[in-house]
Order: structure tokens, then sequence, then C-alpha cells
């Protein structure tokens, strides 16, 4: 996907909370995404989908995530450890916590597919 046309929401300390993707050529409407590119709802004006991005943060980095293959087998309560236009990096999430060494997952970023999706039992 895409990306060069995105751009990033920010808060006033300079993090980085999500992106507008641009829904018309204007910029008139545009679509709100997570910082891991996950859509947030619907296509909004300008304003109120920056409004939307600030007020949600980046809480969700913190949660536990299932990561679905390709053959949806799935590998659950992963933790992440970074997200960068690289990739969004993860790992197992009480191994991480215990600090012991574990297999790492990369998923392309952004992650249009929604190969990531909250964990639900945590």
């Amino acid at each position: 996907m895409n990306t060069e046309q995105w751009i990033a929401v920010t808060r006033d300390d300079g993090e980085t909370v999500g992106y507008l993707e641009p829904v018309t050529a204007d910029y008139d409407r545009v679509q709100p995404r997570s910082v891991l590119g996950h859509a947030v709802g619907e296509a909004l004006d300008y304003l109120s989908a920056e409004e939307l991005l600030c007020d949600r943060g980046i809480a969700e980095l913190m949660e536990q995530w299932t990561l679905i293959d390709e053959n949806d087998a799935s590998r659950t309560n992963l933790s992440i450890l970074e997200v960068s236009p690289h990739g969004i990096v993860l790992a197992d999430a009480l191994l991480t916590k215990a600090l012991v060494p574990t297999e790492r997952f990369t998923v392309a970023w952004p992650d249009i597919e929604a190969k990531l999706v909250r964990s639900t039992h945590v």
C-alpha cells in the first residue's frame, strides 16, 4: 500500500497517534488510521478525524495481539515491541515481560490486511 499521501497526526508531545489517509483529492474526507495502519471508524472530515486520533491515543500498543498467518493459523498473546515503516515487530507477551529470549514475528506496516487482531483472552 502506498502511504506517501498519509498525514501523520501527532500529539502536543510529538508522539504520532495515527494517520489520515485521503479519501478525496482535496483531503476534505479522510480515513483515520491507527499507528498500526488499521482503519478507525468511517471516513470523516479532516478536523474530526484528527481529533478522533488524538483522543484515541496509542494505548492499543500496550494490548496483547493475535497474529493470523496465511494458513489461518494464529499465534496469540503477543506484545508489540516496535512499530516502524520497516514493520510491526511482536513477541510472546509473557516471555517478553519476563525478559526471556523468544521468537519474534514481523508484520508489514501498515497492517492493511488485518493480520493483527486484539487477543480476546489475556
